[in-house]
């Protein structure tokens, strides 16, 4: 799996920025995704949205089913609903649709 971007850490988020340089952002899949990351209290969510933000990269998450990881993430999914930079999806289609758009 080492070609495979996996974030299971915040010591990954560097990795996560260096696989986007060059492109029209990052999608990332529920498999690319560690079960901390949907804790939020472990600090890898904020530490990804936060550096994404900082180098105005754009992050689309696929996240099929929002009930599975609790009602503080889902807050987090919600409030991204409309963010430039950092959005959420239910399926891999329109997560790449929209880091090809130029919304």
């Amino acid at each position: 799996m080492s070609d495979v971007l996996y974030i299971n850490s915040q010591m990954d988020v560097p990795d996560a920025i260096g696989a986007s340089f060059g492109t029209q952002g990052l999608l990332l899949l529920p498999e690319n995704l560690a079960p901390q990351f949907f804790d939020l209290r472990s600090g890898i969510a904020g530490e990804l949205f936060q550096k994404f933000s900082n180098y105005r990269i754009k992050l689309a998450i696929v996240v099929e089913q929002e009930k599975d990881y609790g009602e503080r993430f889902k807050e987090l999914m919600w409030e991204h609903r409309k963010h430039t930079l950092i959005r959420f999806f239910t399926n891999q289609a329109d997560a790449q649709f929209w880091l090809e758009s130029s919304d």
